[in-house]
């Protein structure tokens, strides 16, 4: 029987924290020593992307080989530089959760050699210096950049703050302001930035790795440059103040908040206690049930790409794709594609439809251009791969044809069989089902084999899932072509077996059933969505499908009451959309919309809330918001289960991503079945027990993998 936990070891892998792949143990890691004159030249290697390792004895080697070069008397400087494509990703995640010695041993490398170093040491830096690859940069005494290098310090984004001097030692160097700026968000800056602010010395004009030995003979008679010498400068007490006042109280992560005390340590404390103080912090963020969650967000996005089974090559390179269907997913889908400069046909046979399609398109494009986020040139050449047509055979040459129509069996088997005669033998016909049978859609074709689910989430061009949904003759070469186009248009794909709701709408079901049975029972709509956003749920329930139109989940619901007539809903939804309330897009759902967006209680709502429970004879009791909370993620977590156990999903973690991605489920938490690990199977189990023993207990039989794990 499958296992749930996700990870075993809760996130901590041998991998650097930019997220790339762990350090490949067939290829160790080296030192390299040679002399240009009076330069010592250290070259490390650790592939694939030089991870500053411990455990691998990356620190260890650099620490000798540079402690050899400053004894050495021939040497007057020394360069440290690394091989491959990039500088170094960072400090390896697997040292975290060791002894403390091993990250004490990352310290004393940059305080107690480098930076303490009498002779002068450069950082010859090229592709990434992310992370402790960059707090090891800064503890050299000056820095050379090759044009294009990124710098970053993104540890915010695991729940976790720089904890090699990097707290300390940026805003010596740039300034509070900006230290703080690049430090909370995570987000790189490329070399020429990084020189105007400070943070480097030089960018090459030609070869770095010359440039920075031409350099290090020059600086022999200079001597080194401390950060540590000097103190942030200016006040910087308003940055401070600022960067307080703007964090997020509903935040799981305690990271931000320690990150800003250890700046302000840094501008009013002895430079070692400020050391003290960064040790300290990052050492009570390790175990943070935020970190752990973000740790494991962070490798399930890269595991959920790796489909199980034989390595199979993609079924053809994907460089044109034609969208069917000019409605808001069609749209959407469109523009996403566009935005990873791809060739795109857009078929709708409406012409008042396709022309709102196209001019939705270019608008959409034009903001980016109006934010500066796009440039002019950028836009037109993205307008310009735009075809737009209204009949189906502008489809004929495209690589991926990807069906977007109304979520209509009968609707979509009729496009199918028009597929099935227009598109080239070599194209994937892909369909954006989202509950839909993908096996009967494929039937209606003569290459089953050639047809995927692509399943995006609206607005389809700013939603990071892809749920990739294999049929029984899905060809293992189709999945991996499709899995490797969503990386190309920057999704998150995660491969689904086809059956109801797939694994997303599948779970997404039980937890807005618990949400309803819970406006029967006692809550409101703005109490159930409050609870679960402080809790942490990017938007609530009600929420969500006042987002996405009542209308829609109104469809699923009448199909299911025939083909599901065992698990009823509360019918609170349906009443609803008898009144017209579709949720934002006619101005009220289970909220109004005054201005479209912004939701308020309505006491209309409120009063038909009641008058259903007392036409079902219910006394309405106070429900705990913890009870929503558990109730509805519960739910969330056995279906979850299930859906593992099914093989719908290869892994538990799939299931995490799938949330996580496509559902607003907290980062921080990891997912359902993170979460679910993190509670204890066994504690879950009897608290679904518990619910069944209540009302509509039936929606409460633990899944037979639950029990199963201890």
């Amino acid at each position: 029987m499958a296992a749930l936990i996700p990870f075993n070891d809760g996130g901590r892998r041998q991998a650097e924290t930019n997220g790339m792949n762990p350090p490949d143990p067939d290829r160790p890691a080296s030192i390299d020593c040679t002399h240009v004159g009076p330069v010592a030249v250290i070259t490390f290697s650790h592939p694939p992307v030089n991870a500053l390792s411990v455990g691998a004895g990356v620190i260890d080697a650099l620490a000798d080989s540079i402690g050899a070069a400053i004894a050495d008397p021939a040497v007057g400087a020394l360069v440290v530089m690394a091989a491959g494509d990039l500088f170094s990703a960072g400090a390896d995640i697997a040292d975290f959760g060791a002894s403390a010695n091993k990250l004490d041993r990352m310290r004393a490398l940059t305080s107690d050699l480098i930076e303490a170093a009498h002779k002068p040491i450069v950082m010859a830096l090229h592709g990434m210096a992310l992370g402790g690859g960059l707090e090891f940069a800064l503890s050299g005494h000056y820095r050379i950049c090759a044009p294009g290098t990124k710098l970053g310090l993104p540890e915010v984004t695991l729940g976790l703050l720089p904890g090699a001097g990097g707290t300390q030692r940026l805003p010596r160097l740039i300034g509070v302001e900006a230290a703080l700026q690049m430090m909370l968000s995570g987000t790189p800056l490329d070399a020429s930035k990084a020189l105007a602010l400070g943070l480097i010395d030089r960018v090459a004009t030609g070869d770095f790795r010359a440039e920075a030995a031409a350099w290090a003979k020059e600086l022999v008679a200079a001597g080194p440059k401390r950060a540590c010498d000097r103190l942030p400068a200016g006040d910087p007490a308003p940055a401070i103040d600022q960067a307080r006042r703007g964090l997020d109280a509903r935040s799981l992560s305690q990271a931000p908040a320690f990150i800003i005390d250890c700046v302000e340590a840094a501008c009013t404390r002895p430079f070692a206690e400020g050391l003290a103080l960064e040790k300290r912090l990052f050492e009570s963020l390790i175990d943070s049930e935020a970190s752990l969650g973000l740790r494991h967000v962070f490798f399930g996005r890269r595991e959920v790409a790796r489909i199980p089974g034989p390595k199979t090559s993609a079924a053809g390179v994907i460089h044109s794709v034609a969208v069917i269907g000019g409605g808001l997913m069609g749209t959407g889908i469109a523009i996403a594609l566009l935005n990873s400069e791809l060739k795109v046909t857009l078929i709708e046979p409406r012409a008042e439809a396709l022309d709102k399609a196209v001019a939705t398109i270019r608008k959409t494009i034009q903001r980016d251009v109006d934010k500066g986020r796009l440039s002019a040139a950028a836009a037109a050449h993205r307008i310009d791969s735009l075809f737009p047509s209204a009949t189906l055979e502008a489809c004929a040459a495209a690589d991926l044809i990807i069906e977007a129509v109304y979520e209509s069996m009968d609707v979509k088997r009729q496009v199918f069989v028009e597929l099935d005669r227009i598109a080239s033998p070599a194209a994937i016909l892909a369909s954006n089902t989202s509950t839909l049978d993908l096996d009967v859609i494929a039937a209606c074709t003569r290459r089953p084999e050639r047809v995927v689910g692509l399943h995006f989430f609206s607005p389809a061009n700013i939603m990071k899932l892809l749920e990739i949904v294999r049929g029984r003759r899905t060809d293992p070469g189709v999945l991996a072509a499709s899995m490797a186009f969503s990386k190309a248009i920057g999704k998150v794909g995660v491969v689904s077996g086809a059956c109801d709701g797939f694994i997303g709408n599948r779970m997404f079901e039980e937890y807005l059933r618990q949400a309803y049975f819970l406006l029967e029972e006692g809550a409101l709509p703005a109490q159930i969505d409050g609870a679960l956003e402080n809790w942490g749920m990017a938007m609530g329930p009600l929420k969500v499908m006042d987002l996405a139109g009542q209308d829609i989940g109104w469809s699923i619901r009448k199909r299911r009451a025939i083909e599901q007539p065992g698990r009823p809903y509360s019918t609170i939804p349906d009443q609803l959309c008898e009144m017209g309330r579709f949720g934002q897009k006619t101005g009220a759902g289970f909220y109004l919309y005054p201005d479209g967006r912004t939701a308020r209680e309505d006491p209309q709502i409120s009063a038909l809330i009641l008058a259903h429970s007392a036409k079902l004879g219910i006394t309405r009791r106070a429900v705990a918001d913890a009870q929503i909370v558990d109730r509805c993620v519960l739910a969330l977590v056995n279906e979850g289960a299930r859906i593992v156990e099914e093989g719908i999903a290869y892994r538990a973690v799939d299931v995490d991503m799938v949330s996580v991605f496509g559902y607003g489920f907290p980062a921080a938490r990891g997912g359902p079945m993170f979460y679910a690990a993190r509670m204890g199977f066994a504690n879950v189990v009897r608290r679904i027990e518990e619910f069944a023993a209540g009302r509509n207990g039936w929606a409460w039989v633990p899944a037979a993998l639950l029990r199963s794990n201890p």
